[in-house]
């Protein structure tokens, strides 16, 4: 009815790249040793939410007119590389959260990760361009419903890839909590995060414009 097709090939495949290590894996990893299995887990859905933002964007057509326009993806690609950049100086600045000492008032802590992670994703052009690269091999040319059809496509990937984040950070958090890390490994984690942020920033600005 929604005109897609092959979708066992289309939930294998995104099984398969939501399982391959990257920035999102690190991030979710790092913030789970840091503080626990619910610091993973806000940072996982929050990546979640980004991704949707740009599913939602492919559905009505609005992440075409974005790689269509030089100015808005120019706008976009500096806009989300200032926001990583400062973000991991932020990170490599800022003093290490442990597990054990979230309670009440680091809830705000918990917020400031997820809201991490879906600007990632959401101010990231190249997530743009990857889900308008592969939704559409999924979706029939003569699809009667075609935005519908994206949707559906990108929750599903969006589903399995939030259940294979909260998994990565059950174990982070628990692997964490066996080794009872010091605060100074977890100060080295969170510059490592500084530094992935950092990276993704140069990367994301360093995009041609389309």
């Amino acid at each position: 009815m929604l005109g897609i097709h092959e979708i066992g090939l289309f939930i294998l495949s995104g099984v398969v790249l939501n399982i391959t290590p990257g920035p999102d894996s690190v991030y979710v990893i790092g913030r789970s040793m840091q503080m626990g299995w619910r610091g993973g887990a806000a940072a996982a859905l929050g990546i979640s939410c980004g991704c949707f933002v740009h599913v939602a964007g492919a559905a009505i057509g609005l992440s075409a007119l974005l790689m269509a326009s030089s100015t808005a993806f120019s706008i976009l690609k500096l806009v989300g590389a200032a926001y990583l950049v400062v973000t991991g100086l932020q990170m490599l600045w800022s003093r290490p959260t442990l597990a054990s000492d979230l309670d009440e008032p680091v809830r705000s802590s918990l917020q400031r990760v997820f809201l991490q992670g879906v600007f990632t994703n959401a101010l990231n052009p190249k997530v743009a361009l990857f889900f308008l690269a592969f939704l559409p091999q999924f979706v029939a040319a003569d699809a009667p419903h075609k935005p519908l059809a994206f949707l559906t496509l990108g929750l599903i990937f969006i589903f399995t890839g939030t259940l294979w984040c909260l998994v990565l950070a059950a174990f982070a958090a628990r692997a964490a909590y066996r080794l009872r890390q010091p605060e100074g490994a977890i100060a080295w984690v969170n510059r490592a995060l500084g530094g992935l942020f950092i990276y993704l920033g140069i990367r994301v600005a360093m995009l041609e414009t389309r």
